[in-house]
């Protein structure tokens, strides 16, 4: 179990950690690297503060039976809004999210206030508290997976803060691959396929947060542990159905408005004389 957790933390940290990542390059191209990199090392601090402390309150004093429903209820919600905004991505309903897009509109933002291409060290608030926010807000989602999956986890063999560890493990590993990979092309993730990535993290969300929520309310899954894979059968058939269905719809939904515009200028051709 723990590698599974550790497996959901990593994929689901990735795809938060690609999307601060570009605010922390723009910053550090336009304004300076100091700035950028001191507001996103501060953001790590508070939320590793903040994983530290509320993992180990909830470890010490909630009971599991409570965590499972609690935190159970709360994936499924957050797995469901991931997998939906997937769906509509994917049926055309919603743009894709576009890395490089979101770059060059924030880095037309800071020219917009006066900031030019980095060429000095000195300290900058504003680049700060930007890379500061964007690393907070983004890395937010990824401590709510980590304390969820990581206490979720807890068994007669995995006990809470093994659970927890694994979880963190996995979002470390993320943040320290991302930004290696940044480091090395020093350009916005944008061939990431991260609406593939927000796609599965949203269906092992999903999946996770019905089994724990089956198990808090003292549902006996059948295989144990591997109802999860039948879990995701099932997500994953659902979605796939719906996608197409709302592929249908929307190209039924342009064939009829054509055809509605086409009308009107054949009726009043009938009424032309000749």
């Amino acid at each position: 179990m723990q590698w599974v957790v550790a497996t959901a933390a990593f994929l689901a940290s990735a795809v938060e950690f690609v999307e601060s990542f570009t605010i922390v390059l723009v910053v550090g191209v336009t304004v300076n690297w100091r700035s950028a990199l001191l507001g996103a090392l501060a953001a790590a601090a508070t939320l590793a503060l903040l994983v530290a402390t509320l993992g180990t309150a909830l470890v010490q004093w909630v009971p599991l039976d409570v965590l499972r429903t609690v935190i159970g209820t709360l994936l499924l919600l957050f797995g469901l809004k991931w997998l939906k905004n997937a769906i509509m991505r994917y049926a055309g309903l919603k743009a894709r999210h576009d890395e490089q897009a979101i770059y060059e509109e924030t880095r037309a933002e800071l020219r917009a206030r006066g900031e030019v291409e980095a060429s000095s060290s000195r300290f900058d608030l504003f680049g700060f508290l930007l890379s500061y926010k964007s690393v907070l807000l983004e890395g937010l989602e990824v401590a709510f997976i980590v304390i969820t999956f990581g206490l979720s986890a807890a068994s007669s063999t995995v006990s809470r803060s093994s659970g927890i560890t694994s979880a963190a493990l996995g979002a470390v590993a993320a943040g320290l691959l991302v930004i290696l990979a940044g480091a090395l092309v020093r350009v916005p993730l944008a061939n990431v396929p991260e609406n593939t990535l927000k796609f599965v993290v949203g269906i092992m969300l999903t999946t996770f947060g019905t089994f724990w929520l089956g198990e808090g309310f003292g549902v006996e899954w059948p295989l144990s542990d591997a109802f999860l894979l039948i879990l995701i059968a099932i997500y994953l058939g659902a979605s796939f159905l719906l996608t197409v269905w709302l592929k249908q719809a929307k190209k039924q939904q342009r064939a009829q408005s054509i055809e509605n515009q086409a009308v009107p200028a054949t009726e009043y051709s009938k009424e032309v004389p000749q």
